[in-house]
């Protein structure tokens, strides 16, 4: 038995280790994968922010470019500002398209005119159409937009380059429109937060500010910038990833329970294991000592012719070992029961007559001085007499087995409150250390005596107390009693 018992120690302890590694690396997993989640959320914020905003810039400087070149289109519709015409004179015999303003820009000079084709036009038009024209003014359009994509403005004419340029430098920002086209951008991105454009970073502490774009048509020749000041990405990491974060977290603390409770169930079986043992081998002393008593008086029977005075001698012996073989057993059928059979309390008891009945029928030694002095009072309660009156036997039976002092003195007293009966038990015996108060009333539990095994018991008497008062819906507690000893206090509810 104590090989397999340090086997089994073995085996726990091993468990043990092996589900502490198993913890710690499931822990350790989930909190790097949080950790570099974490760093990855962040990272994507920062750069898709960023991004957003070159792009959102780009988006709005384009739309503006747009503008600009309907407007140039429309002024390449006004008769009053240019005259497209065209012709077939020249060598190839192609359509050639002349575009000349109205009023010269110089009032000295001449009107300034162009003259070009189209590849793309194979049609041969001596006089300019409507077709014709609109087809120029299409294409004249995408290199105006060219132009404006390269950050240029070139003077075709005089008149028509200097209204681009100044329709080119009057162009500004539009912030407004810039917002819902980043709003936007951000939204593909997956990123749902407020911003504020061109806000003082010194002002928002805490805040992600984004690099800075160029917003100017003459880029990077002139600056116009533009800068958006975002949710901090760890506010933004947590209020996005809570849920996956206390997921994670729960995760991790279910594991920690499990190994908690993994743990307290190896040490629970383990401990009981121990008092299982002690049990044991408890009972192997009490069971030994009778039975090797009845062995060696029944041989003797048998083997020796006695006289009939021996012979009853003999007899007695063998019938006191028996009953206190049937008072272990019955001790233990009494635990057995108390857990499976059904306790009724349905009885109305007298702690008085309980207790004067108990004195009355104990077999005391003649050193030991018991006092008790019966209530006046009422002291009756609901219960099951006789469950209670083998707990309060046991406790007796403890004061009187243990106490080693020269003069032992056991004392009852009972007090009635309004809601409850106080029993206490006191004895003037050697008193219990505080490391074993409340391991007394576990199952099989003996205080530690080496392999001594002076004092007779089982671990059952205490237990079996405490579960008899629970089922009163009473309790039961231990205190020193000074200078020595132990009381005993026993709370029944009225």
């Amino acid at each position: 038995m104590s090989l397999m018992f340090v086997s089994m120690q073995k085996n726990i302890v091993f468990i043990l280790v092996l589900m502490s590694c198993c913890v710690t690396g499931i822990t350790g997993l989930q909190l790097y994968w949080n950790y570099k989640n974490y760093q990855t959320v962040v990272a994507n914020f920062k750069k898709d922010a960023n991004n957003a905003l070159d792009i959102a810039v780009d988006r709005e400087m384009a739309q503006r470019r747009a503008t600009l070149v309907l407007i140039v289109k429309k002024w390449l519709a006004d008769t009053t500002i240019v005259t497209i015409t065209c012709d077939t004179l020249n060598k190839d015999h192609r359509t050639a398209f002349t575009m000349e303003d109205v009023v010269p820009y110089y009032a000295d000079e001449k009107a300034d005119k162009i003259t070009l084709g189209i590849s793309d036009f194979k049609d041969k038009v001596g006089k300019i159409t409507p077709k014709a024209k609109t087809i120029f003014i299409n294409h004249f359009g995408e290199i105006v937009k060219g132009d404006l994509n390269q950050s240029t403005v070139y003077y075709y004419t005089q008149g028509l380059g200097h209204r681009i340029e100044d329709a080119f430098k009057s162009s500004k920002f539009n912030q407004s429109n810039f917002s819902k086209i980043y709003k936007e951008e951000l939204a593909k991105r997956q990123i749902s937060t407020s911003f504020n454009l061109n806000t003082n970073s010194a002002q928002q502490k805490g805040l992600f500010i984004t690099h800075k774009a160029n917003t100017a048509f003459r880029r990077p020749y002139v600056n116009a910038l533009i800068w958006a000041s975002l949710e901090n990405p760890n506010s933004y990491y947590l209020r996005e990833m809570k849920w996956l974060i206390i997921s994670s977290l729960l995760l991790i603390a279910i594991t920690l329970f499990c190994f908690y409770y993994t743990i307290k169930i190896l040490l629970n079986q383990h401990k009981l294991v121990a008092i299982k043992n002690e049990f044991i081998s408890n009972m192997t002393h009490e069971i030994h000592t009778p039975l090797s008593s009845i062995q060696i008086t029944t041989e003797a029977l048998q083997r020796f012719n006695l006289d009939d005075e021996t012979k009853e001698k003999y007899i007695d012996i063998i019938l006191y070992q028996t009953k206190k073989l049937n008072l272990l057993s019955e001790e233990i059928l009494a635990s057995a029961k108390l857990e499976n059979a059904e306790f009724t309390m349905n009885e109305n008891i007298d702690l008085d007559e309980l207790t004067l009945s108990l004195i009355k029928h104990t077999s005391l030694p003649e050193n030991i001085n018991l006092k008790y002095t019966p209530s006046e009072k009422n002291m009756v309660i609901k219960g099951n007499k006789t469950h209670l009156t083998r707990s309060i036997a046991n406790i007796l039976e403890n004061a009187i087995k243990y106490n080693t002092s020269t003069n032992p003195t056991i004392e009852f007293k009972i007090a009635r409150s309004q809601k409850a009966i106080n029993l206490s038990i006191i004895d003037n015996g050697p008193g219990i250390a505080d490391e074993f108060k409340q391991k007394i009333f576990e199952q099989f539990y003996r205080i530690p005596t080496g392999n001594i095994h002076d004092i007779k018991g089982y671990g059952l008497g205490l237990s079996y107390v405490k579960k008899v008062i629970s089922e009163h819906k009473g309790s039961i507690m231990i205190s020193d009693n000074h200078p020595n000893g132990s009381i005993f206090s026993i709370n029944l509810p009225r």
